[in-house]
């Protein structure tokens, strides 16, 4: 009943429904967001303050010995293996992390809902917290157990991670159930356009506001470490998590949830698998196809006795899936120049002046930027760019954020080149250089402003964009880059030694501007004629006409 009570409040049938030249004409805003998706939202802090709790912890936690003193004035560090070897660690977590999200995707399609995935694999990411923390612990460093305790808290972490953050985005989003723009009166008395896509737009940059908020929760977490131990710094993240949980079980019979229905990964795998075996087969036989996916249709067999669990409309959702998928075919190069922060980075502030701070600390600029700008381009950027009938849109958004890390990475290689001048010996042994940390910040916000304009946009992209029967397959080709990026990361492990660094970060910066060149240049012909005003909604509105899925029809490649 509660679930029936929400969709009543967001399709009221008071509400009116717009005429095209009202959609034209008046200025678009946002719904009221519902409770339920400020529960999950909320329960995101919490897990973002786990998450980051711990992650901004293991370059160093690996990296370093442990201090004679725990004073503060001494480089923290725990099993002292050195840069390339905690790179190597905090690079493969990435990557199994980003591999089962695509594991958690299809348990929630096959099995068990995303709801109860989510919350399964939360008690998962318990256990790893709890195993991290036990073998942390000085007694269980001191007699080996810390290297192997870490590598199998990163299998529980990693596989809780999946479960979570491939589902819980899409949970979010499935809390509100408006297909249509209704217009409404305002409280200024002006006549307004409620739109679906730019309220799916508010939920998607509040939950990434939240996580970056959560995200904090690692200030606190170095300065433990560097003035305590990594026990206790990894104990509070142990604890703040329960409350992720705790969210998530109290709105458990408000919550939108849909049932499974069957993996569409493992169909749309199954799919193209058919589509090469039946173009081996009938490639001669039948007349040129459009697309390989074409020859999986049974309408093209009906003279033969091939067996389809699939009908001709799941082959064009599919297909309409992977071309909105090919915006992602660059996100391997930027997400590799933005991994730099969690790991490189930390280690180079470790050859810099830090202060009375931890080297790991100053990668909280990130988030602290995200926080700032988050709100006021949700709230004040964007609504001017669509009063103003500028289209702003997420092809130009997206390559801003490759040109912003591109920046990122080439001020990180200016300031590598100036640490090599003044401790030309690369001895981490002596005292930290006098070149100031601070020389770091530039490289955290340019970072983070690429995080805003490239992250954010294909978030929203892997939700509204796509067919609403494919969402999870997009979504999961979202998160295959991230395992690419990783992977691409392990050829990286060679030159993450001193003297190499600078000319790593310089190539770096040079390869996401050409990328970020590329990807403007093989997307922004699909958007140039189109405008999210004039375009998007009354598609919207069509299609509901006619039963059918919002933004189905779309066909061109927006994130």
């Amino acid at each position: 009943m509660k679930n029936q009570s929400s969709i009543t409040i967001n399709e009221s049938i008071d509400e009116i429904e717009p005429t095209d030249q009202e959609i034209e004409s008046l200025p678009h805003v946002s719904d009221k967001i519902p409770v339920n998706v400020w529960l999950i939202i909320l329960s995101q802090f919490a897990y973002g303050f786990a998450y980051y709790g711990l992650n901004g912890q293991f370059q160093n936690y690996i990296q370093f010995p442990v201090p004679v003193h725990n004073d503060g004035h001494h480089q923290p560090g725990a099993l002292n293996k050195g840069q390339t070897v905690a790179t190597s660690v905090t690079t493969f977590f990435r990557f199994y992390s980003a591999l089962t999200s695509m594991v958690g995707a299809i348990v929630a399609d096959q099995y068990m809902g995303k709801y109860k995935t989510i919350i399964i694999c939360c008690f998962i990411y318990i256990i790893g917290l709890l195993i991290l923390l036990l073998t942390s612990i000085p007694q269980s460093i001191s007699i080996g157990l810390g290297m192997p305790g870490l590598i199998i808290a990163m299998l529980f972490l990693g596989l809780g991670t999946g479960g979570i953050r491939s589902n819980i985005s899409s949970l979010m989003a499935e809390q509100y159930t408006r297909k249509k723009p209704f217009k409404k009166v305002s409280k200024r008395n002006v006549e307004v356009i409620v739109s679906p896509s730019i309220t799916t737009e508010s939920m998607f940059h509040y939950f990434y506001l939240v996580v970056s908020v959560g995200s904090l929760a690692s200030i606190l977490a170095t300065l433990i470490e560097k003035y305590h131990s990594f026990w206790l710094s990894y104990l509070i993240p142990f604890v703040v998590f329960f409350i992720t949980i705790i969210v998530l079980l109290t709105g458990r019979h408000r919550y939108v949830k849909i049932p499974p229905t069957g993996s569409l990964l493992v169909k749309s795998f199954n799919a193209i698998r058919t589509a090469f075996v039946l173009r081996r087969k009938y490639g001669k036989t039948l007349p040129p196809m459009a697309s390989l996916l074409d020859y999986s249709k049974p309408s093209m067999y009906t003279t033969t006795k091939e067996n389809f669990n699939w009908d001709d409309t799941f082959i064009e959702n599919l297909k309409q899936a992977f071309n909105a998928s090919k915006i992602f075919l660059f996100f391997p190069i930027y997400t590799l120049c933005t991994n730099q922060i969690h790991g490189n980075l930390i280690s180079q502030a470790a050859q810099m002046n830090t202060g009375p701070l931890s080297n790991d600390v100053i990668n909280n600029i990130d988030p602290l930027i995200t926080i700032l700008l988050v709100p006021i381009f949700n709230k004040a950027l964007y609504p001017m760019l669509r009063k103003m009938k500028i289209n702003f849109h997420s092809i130009l958004r997206i390559t801003i954020g490759f040109y912003m890390v591109s920046i990122a990475m080439a001020w990180t290689a200016f300031v590598q080149s100036k640490i090599y001048q003044t401790n030309p010996d690369f001895n981490f042994s002596n005292p930290s250089n006098n070149l100031n940390a601070a020389w770091q910040i530039p490289s955290y916000c340019f970072t983070a402003l690429s995080h805003i304009f490239a992250s954010i946009s294909a978030l929203e992209y892997a939700y509204v964009k796509a067919p609403s029967t494919m969402k999870s397959v997009v979504t999961s080709a979202y998160f295959i880059t991230h395992a690419l990026s990783s992977a691409m990361g392990f050829i990286l492990l060679p030159v993450t030694v001193n003297p190499k660094l600078t000319w790593m970060y310089t190539a770096l910066a040079c390869v996401a501007f050409i990328a970020g060149t590329l990807f403007f240049v093989c997307f922004q012909p699909r958007n140039a004629v189109v405008h999210v005003k004039e375009v998007e909604v009354p598609v919207a509105i069509e299609q509901e006409k006619e039963k059918q899925v919002t933004f189905r029809t779309l066909s061109f490649v927006e994130d």
